[in-house]
């Protein structure tokens, strides 16, 4: 039997990190998924997250919570409206409400403690610095940065066991994301990607996520999976 190296994946729940954590089970590891709960409204991409581990065979998925909403901020973690029914160049045209600050450095330095104490030397995050409206923590610079602050910071880097940061989807396309996870079996209906779900937990098809999720299926002659649950939730207005 071969021997896996282990790796840690943040995992949310939606498309992007879907695709990461069967991106790194492609590439012979053996994936301890992360999930945290940073004070997300809601809490629908978590229930998202459990199906999609339990569906690429994790075995070792845990669940970390660190409030974020208590410094808020954003209109994922705040009582602030998500923005709806944008065009590609409002959603560009600055950093949006959607942002939530620190997120991304937070996560990663969790998942740096439990990549030292699993003894994993190699973190995937599903960042992508395409398609996210310029968030400052989806950038090339950023993931750099902080691995270089890894080999500082722990242990294993002083020791001599280097970290590494993955982020294997950081200059693909939405379209080119689900084409790389069509072809590794990732299922996108037991994902979730949209900033604004209905009290079911339906997408409301009109946030950022949504279009640019909907949009990229539809440019490679696919129907988004999710589409149904947007219907109902519509009819349901």
């Amino acid at each position: 039997m071969p021997e896996f190296r282990k790796c840690v994946v943040l995992l949310s729940g939606g498309l992007d990190s879907a695709t990461c954590l069967a991106i790194a089970k492609s590439r012979g590891f053996e994936p301890c998924a992360l999930t945290v709960l940073y004070g997300q409204r809601h809490r629908v991409e978590v229930d998202a997250a459990k199906r999609v581990a339990t569906s690429l065979g994790v075995t070792d998925h845990r669940f970390v919570s660190v409030d974020l909403g208590q410094i808020g901020g954003s209109a994922l973690t705040a009582d602030i409206d998500v923005p709806k029914s944008r065009n590609e160049l409002e959603m560009s045209a600055e950093i949006p409400v959607t942002y939530v600050p620190a997120r991304n450095t937070v996560m990663l330095a969790i998942a740096l403690g439990f990549a030292e104490v699993v003894g994993a030397q190699d973190i995937f995050v599903g960042v992508n610095a395409v398609d996210y409206s310029g968030y400052p923590d989806c950038r090339p610079e950023f993931v750099e940065a902080f691995e270089r602050m890894a080999g500082l910071a722990t242990k294993a880097g002083v020791e001599g066991r280097a970290m590494h940061i993955h982020a294997p989807l950081i200059h693909l396309k939405k379209a080119e994301i689900i084409q790389e996870g069509m072809k590794l079996g990732v299922d996108y209906g037991l994902t979730h990607s949209c900033y604004d779900p209905d009290e079911r937990g339906h997408p409301c098809g009109a946030c950022d996520s949504c279009l640019i999720r909907s949009a990229a299926f539809e440019s490679l002659g696919l129907v988004d999976p999710c589409i149904p649950a947007i219907r109902d939730s519509a009819r349901a207005q």
